[in-house]
C-alpha cells in the first residue's frame, strides 16, 4: 500500500493506492507543516484519522509534499518522525511546489509552477529539476497573493475603519471579530496561517466589489513582481498554479496575466488526483 499525501498549513489529503493505482481510502487530516508544529502534535493528528492508525504498518511506501518542507533540515526532520510511525514505509518528504509540478505538467514540459492557498510560492521546472530563486521565510513577511495575507489585510482595513460599512457589518456576522479572540488566535494557538486564511472566504465572497478587488489584484500585482518576473523565461512558459485562492480567482489571474503578457496554463484546485497518475507512472 502506497501513501500519497498533499499537506498545506491548513489541511492535508490522503490517498491509499494499491501498486495497480487502485485507491484503497482518501482521508485528510489537519495541515503537518513542520515549520509551525512540533512532533507531538503531527502524531496526534496523524492518530485523530482511523484510516491511517489502523493502516501505519501496511505503508510500503509513503510520498508526503508538503509545505513548510522546502530546507533540507525540516524535510529530514519530518521524514524521522514519519519512518517511526509508518514503520514499514519507505518515506519520501518533498515540498508541495513539487506535488504542483506533478500534477500540472504530467508530460514533464517546462512551466513556472505556483501555489496559492493559505500560503504561497513559485518555482520554475526545466523539465527534470525544480529551479526557486525565492527562498519562502513564510507567513510573516512573504506569502504574498495567499489567503493568510489577504486575511490579514482585510482584518487590518476593518479596524482601521479602512472597510466599507456595508462591508463591515457582514463580517461581523460570519466572523468573530472581537479583539481578544483574534489576538488569541493570533498569538496563543497554533496555525495563525490558517486561521488568517479563513478570511480569504469573505474575500472571494465579495470579490465584485470594488474595495475586494483592490485587495486582489494588489495581491496578485505583488506576487508576479516579486516571484514570477524572477525568472527570465517567464513570457516564454506557461505559468501553472495550484491552490483554493488561485483556483477561485481564476479570472482575476487571467486579467492580471493578461496586463503583463504571461501564459496562464493550468489551474487545479488540489494536486492529489493527479498525484496519483504520476506515482503510478512512476513506480
Amino acid at each position: 500500500m502506497k501513501l500519497i499525501v498533499d499537506s498545506g498549513s491548513t489541511k492535508a489529503d490522503w490517498i491509499a493506492i494499491d501498486d495497480n493505482g487502485k485507491v484503497l481510502f482518501t482521508t485528510q487530516t489537519l495541515g503537518l507543516n513542520p515549520e509551525i508544529l512540533d512532533g507531538p502534535e503531527i502524531i496526534e493528528r496523524l492518530n485523530d484519522r482511523f484510516d491511517i492508525l489502523q493502516n501505519k504498518k501496511n505503508a510500503s511506501h509513503l510520498f508526503f509534499y508538503g509545505a513548510g518542507c522546502g530546507t533540507d533540515r525540516m524535510k529530514e526532520w519530518l521524514k524521522q518522525i514519519f519512518q517511526e510511525y509508518f514503520s514499514n514505509a519507505i518515506v519520501d518528504v518533498q515540498e508541495d511546489t513539487y506535488a504542483a509540478v506533478y500534477a500540472t505538467t504530467p508530460k514533464g514540459e517546462e512551466a513556472i509552477v505556483s501555489i496559492l492557498g493559505t500560503g504561497s510560492n513559485c518555482s520554475y521546472f526545466d523539465g527534470k529539476v525544480l529551479h526557486q530563486k525565492v527562498q519562502s521565510l513564510g507567513y510573516i513577511v512573504m506569502d504574498d497573493c495567499s489567503g493568510n495575507v489577504f486575511g490579514k489585510e482585510l482584518i487590518r482595513k476593518y479596524y482601521f475603519n479602512k472597510m466599507p460599512k456595508e462591508l463591515a457589518v457582514e463580517l461581523e456576522k460570519e466572523y468573530d471579530v472581537d479583539p481578544d479572540f483574534i489576538k488569541n488566535k493570533l498569538y496563543k494557538e497554533p496555525n495563525p496561517n490558517a486561521y488568517l486564511a479563513t478570511y480569504a472566504k469573505f474575500l472571494i465572497k465579495h470579490k465584485d466589489t470594488e474595495f475586494c478587488k483592490k485587495i486582489i489584484f494588489k495581491g496578485m500585482k505583488s506576487f508576479v513582481k516579486n516571484y514570477i518576473k524572477q525568472f527570465d523565461n517567464c513570457k516564454e512558459v506557461p505559468v501553472h498554479f495550484v491552490g483554493s485562492i488561485a483556483f477561485y480567482l481564476k479570472d482575476e489571474l487571467q486579467i492580471t496575466f493578461d496586463k503583463y503578457e504571461l501564459k496562464l496554463g493550468n489551474v487545479l484546485r488540489r494536486p492529489i488526483d493527479g498525484l496519483i497518475a504520476y506515482h503510478v507512472a512512476n513506480q
